[in-house]
């Protein structure tokens, strides 16, 4: 080693030599390109045995020949490795949207078969409650209330029980009236069916119904809150507001926000309408489209952007800002308001919103109904007016009730801070009819975006499918039903999962897969990584962010939205591993759906990654292989730089975890790095 490092100074004091030279005034010549080039590949053939000899590229070179008829030099097929990870993660899923189906279905019939009671008291119903103290020598229990034991969970990564569920209920909603006690009536039939689907498939995660009233049931039974850890934490979750209730209760929607400015609505009426209107914001999915109109006798938007905008999380703090800095003066001229609130919904050229299309308008009341606005822009009924009487005043409010119900609509009063959560989300009801209509259509499991569980299993994606009340309105059993959605079916699966079937063996360091949703957005990618993982907003890396943007990528992902399946080989952009620094290199990019989802994966392989090494089985490796053995785990032995994956043992009579190995007719071999 100290040879190497004089080689070393030796260069070093040559540069320094060279570079004095030229420090010494004009005496000296400047050296022609003749001789500088000289220098130059002198330096050269100097920096490159100096690197030959600290990385020992020769002597592995030589082991390699050495031990060559144990190992063969194999490419790797991106197009198959691809499409088989594809088809694995499918595999995956679809076992899931199976559980999901079964779920939904019991949950259909066990609400059909519920005789509604109104008289139900709330000790008539046992259940669970996950708010309860999480403290087994608690005695503070109630009549009604099971007391659990847990046990920590590998898998869950938190205590819980098996043998039953638990039932969580939003803090601002009494667990007593009539609707919860009636749904935790019939939601206690749904513990069997989420037994079997666990005894069917023993990986599934937490299994959850979640109620359009809130009430969201789940498996197996975990404490909301480990009173332990975090004795005086504030429980604001409520089902209805996760990112994957949304995304199932309702289709992809356009909506246009329109807020009153006027000088009437100053004050405390002001104040409504702002927190309002950040709470309508939240009950917004990636999937949908959005923007705020301020008008009062003029009309603009209240940020910067001119037209509708995906609901992401950056775009909804960038509204939620501006709300807060909308003035009120002026007068009311619906007119103006709802000319600009058309105008820039017939403008949407890009949504996957359909038939969706939403005005939202939050005023204290005015005298005009805009009749000839609606006939001229409106007249098919195709956008629908949601109106929103806010704050306690005398006005008259027909004119917009008017609006509401003349535009296939509905109207809304919120008279104060206590009615804006629910009356904010329950237009979701609404929009739930048509998917009813369509049963068949609608029943559909959807994958969502990457988000962080509130049951800290970490970054996950959740299958959802609507349940749908299949009641009927009326004795004939034939007609109609009452055209409401109960609430979502969900299943989580975690990331870590999905990682584990995108096998990296033959990768090489630098070779990996992605996977981006039809947003653009990644759940899997080496650089998704975030920070905060107690964070309620969902994970939204985009895929030209999560990797230095050119014009060829921009390519890729519009390709991959779309479903299609390509490949590439160009030059790009990367950063190190270290992320200090950023060079050219050559990759090629190989892509396809994952079907039966909104998934697509791809896979990336720089040029040095197109081949591995695969060890042969020889007759040395027979030593090493098992006797007992299961066909889905395996124990990794390190001999003389090789590794051998050898099915782990069975337990049998007599088994010794200390007994020696004995050969086996199967096992695989790689090479370590």
């Amino acid at each position: 080693m100290s040879v190497r490092r004089m080689d070393a100074f030796r260069l070093s004091a040559a540069i320094l030599l060279v570079l004095s030279l030229f420090s010494c005034g004009s005496a000296i010549q400047f050296p022609d390109s003749h001789l500088t080039r000289k220098w130059a590949m002198q330096m050269q053939e100097e920096l490159v045995q100096l690197i030959d000899n600290e990385t020992g590229i020769k002597e592995l070179q030589n082991i390699f020949l050495q031990f060559r008829q144990y190992y063969n030099v194999k490419q790797n097929d991106a197009k198959q490795l691809v499409e088989n990870a594809a088809l694995e993660i499918e595999k995956f899923l679809a076992n899931r949207s199976t559980a999901l189906k079964a779920l939904a279905t019991a949950a259909e019939n066990l609400q059909m078969e519920h005789q509604w009671k109104d008289d139900l008291e709330v000790d008539d119903t046992i259940y669970y409650n996950a708010k309860d103290k999480f403290d087994i020598n608690d005695n503070e229990t109630r009549q009604n209330r099971l007391k659990l034991e847990f046990k920590e969970d590998p898998d869950f990564r938190r205590p819980v029980s098996y043998n039953t569920t638990a039932v969580h209920i939003p803090t601002d909603i009494y667990e007593g009236s009539t609707i919860i006690l009636n749904e935790l009536n019939w939601t206690a039939g749904l513990d069997d069916i989420f037994k079997k689907n666990k005894a069917d498939d023993p990986s599934l995660l937490w299994q959850v119904f979640g109620s359009a009233s809130g009430l969201a049931r789940y498996f197996p039974a975990s404490p909301w809150v480990d009173t332990r850890n975090t004795p005086n934490k504030i429980d604001l979750y409520d089902v209805r507001r996760r990112p994957w209730y949304i995304q199932g209760a309702a289709s992809p929607k356009d909506m246009l926000i329109l807020v009153d400015a006027s000088g009437s609505v100053s004050g405390l009426t002001l104040k409504l309408i702002r927190t309002s209107v950040s709470e309508m914001l939240e009950t917004l999915s990636d999937d949908d489209y959005v923007n705020i109109v301020s008008f009062n006798n003029s009309a603009k938007s209240v940020a910067c952007f001119k037209n509708l905008v995906q609901a992401n999380v950056r775009n909804k703090k960038i509204l939620k800002e501006a709300v807060q800095k909308i003035t009120a003066n002026g007068t009311t001229d619906y007119k103006i308001g709802f000319k600009e609130a058309f105008g820039q919904l017939s403008s949407m050229n890009f949504s996957r919103a359909n038939c969706n299309k939403i005005i939202m308008l939050f005023t204290d009341g005015g005298e005009d109904r805009a009749s000839e606005i609606f006939d001229n822009y409106n007249r098919k009924k195709e956008v629908r007016i949601f109106t929103f009487s806010v704050g306690q005043h005398n006005y008259d409010k027909t004119p917009i009730q008017w609006m509401a119900c003349n535009n296939n609509g509905y109207y809304y009063e919120i008279p104060s801070i206590g009615a804006i959560r629910i009356n904010t989300q329950e237009y979701l009801d609404v929009l739930g009819r048509p998917m009813v209509k369509e049963y068949d259509s609608a029943k559909t499991v959807q994958w969502t975006n990457v988000y962080v569980d509130a049951l800290e299993l970490g970054l996950v994606i959740t299958g959802t499918l609507p349940v749908f009340n299949k009641t009927s309105t009326s004795k004939d059993k034939n007609k109609a039903q009452s055209q409401l959605i109960l609430g979502v079916m969900a299943i989580d699966v975690s990331l870590d999962d999905i990682k584990r079937l995108t096998p990296h063996y033959t990768l090489g360091p630098n070779g990996y897969y992605f996977a981006i949703d039809p947003n653009g957005y990644v759940l899997l990618h080496p650089n998704l990584q975030p920070k905060d993982l107690k964070s309620q907003e969902p994970v939204t890396l985009d895929f030209l962010d999560a990797e230095l943007e050119d014009e060829v990528k921009v390519e890729i992902r519009r390709s991959m939205i779309n479903g299609q399946e390509d490949k590439k080989r160009f030059q790009t952009l990367m950063t190190s591993q270290d992320k200090r620094y950023i060079d050219r290199g050559i990759r090629t990019y190989t892509w396809t759906p994952v079907n039966k989802t909104n998934y697509s994966l791809a896979l990336v392989l720089p040029d040095y990654s197109v081949s591995y090494i695969k060890a042969n089985i020889v007759d040395i490796i027979t030593q090493a292989k098992c006797k007992y053995h299961s066909s889905h785990s395996h124990t990794f032995i390190k001999e003389l730089g090789i590794i051998v994956s050898c099915p782990q043992r069975k337990e049998a009579p007599g088994f010794h975890p200390e007994s020696p190995l004995q050969p086996l007719s199967i096992s695989h071999l790689f090479l370590t790095p």
